[in-house]
């Protein structure tokens, strides 16, 4: 069946378009939404200002993604500047925010090198029961720790014998 070519197969920007047609949000609005949301956690409201300099972003593009952002009901924006999402923007925010936090979780579990970037680069590609799969098998281990120690042994002992040819 892996050799079976799929009628549904689709490039990486083929299901992007598609889920943009089905109403989801692009990766850009995702992180400035997940920021807006870490921020009004903390905050109750979030400024473009504070949001630019977390994204490392110009506050101009800052407020271009914050007025789409508004235009999609997810967040409510004023003339002084301030932030505040609504109960849809709460909702996905926190969803978000707890997507990057399995994955990266997951990525320290697992031993990558660089878990916040490669978190960064995967997050808005995985659906929600993905998620659920990883968050489940890092408790999973975490609750059997024999065997999460096995699982190091044993990739102690493979990385030494596999050379996939990558540097």
């Amino acid at each position: 069946m892996a050799d079976e070519i799929r009628p549904d197969f689709r490039t990486v920007r083929g299901y992007q378009i598609l889920n943009q047609q089905e109403g989801q949000l692009t990766s850009a609005l995702e992180d400035y939404l997940e920021m807006t949301y870490r921020i009004c956690v903390a905050n109750s409201y979030a400024r473009v200002g504070k949001l630019s300099e977390m994204l490392h972003v110009k506050p101009s593009s800052a407020s271009k993604m914050i007025s789409k952002l508004a235009e999609l009901g997810y967040l409510e924006y004023d003339k002084y500047d301030v932030i505040k999402l609504t109960e849809k923007g709460q909702e996905y925010g926190k969803y978000l925010l707890y997507r990057h936090q399995v994955i990266e979780r997951f990525l320290n579990l697992i031993g990558c090198s660089n878990p916040l970037e490669e978190t960064e680069l995967i997050e808005h590609s995985l659906g929600p029961e993905t998620i659920e799969n990883l968050s489940a098998l890092y408790d999973f281990f975490e609750y059997n720790n024999d065997i999460y120690q096995s699982f190091l042994n044993y990739r102690k002992c493979a990385g030494k014998k596999q050379d996939t040819g990558l540097t």
